[in-house]
């Protein structure tokens, strides 16, 4: 009766381990690790603290007042900054030297250097509102002055990010030039 238990046992042990490594061989056969994808929805609300910055350095307490799609519309602009950054570091590994456009040089002090500091004031301003509600005969003015801090960082954020499109625009027809003189050397050749 024992040995049929512990053949029992062993049986099983045995099927969960061949079962376990068979499982991990069809994730690592496709190329996926089980355990390591999570969802995230796109629409859950963004928060300051969770928001991971690849190419920006912003100070995530600076980003508390800041409305759900200015938060997405950093993103969206810090995923563009990557996306030239990778440009960029892709022609220093082939030793190609860029020169800097105006464009540019305008657009990389937006991002680290303004755009911070545009923040920091918008933080600061807002945090002093709500600091400040003891007085109650000012509040007009405070809602005129939130409002007005409101659209003047809405509308940098939007400058930087028409900038931005335009010069991966500009990146992107550049390329396609580059093929189009490539394409008519080779024909030229043959």
């Amino acid at each position: 009766m024992s040995v049929l238990i512990g053949v029992g046992i062993a049986t099983t042990v045995g099927v969960i381990y061949i079962g376990k490594k068979g499982w991990q061989a069809l994730h690592k056969a496709v190329g996926i690790s089980p355990g390591v994808l999570v969802y995230q929805d796109p629409n859950q609300a963004l928060t300051p603290k969770d928001m991971r910055w690849r190419q920006l350095a912003l100070d995530p307490k600076h980003l508390v007042p800041l409305t759900q799609q200015q938060l997405r519309q950093l993103q969206a602009i810090d995923d563009r900054v990557a996306v030239y950054s990778d440009y960029q570091q892709s022609l220093a590994q082939q030793n190609i030297t860029a020169t800097m456009t105006e464009q540019q040089f305008v657009l990389h002090k937006l991002l680290h250097t303004r755009l911070p500091e545009m923040l920091a004031s918008y933080y600061h301003l807002f945090k002093q509102n709500t600091d400040c509600d003891s007085a109650k005969n000012n509040n007009s003015f405070k809602s005129r002055q939130q409002d007005e801090a409101q659209q003047l960082l809405q509308a940098m954020l939007d400058n930087i990010e028409s900038r931005l499109e335009s010069l991966l625009e500009q990146m992107q027809s550049q390329h396609l030039q580059d093929l189009r003189v490539m394409k008519q050397y080779m024909d030229s050749q043959s």
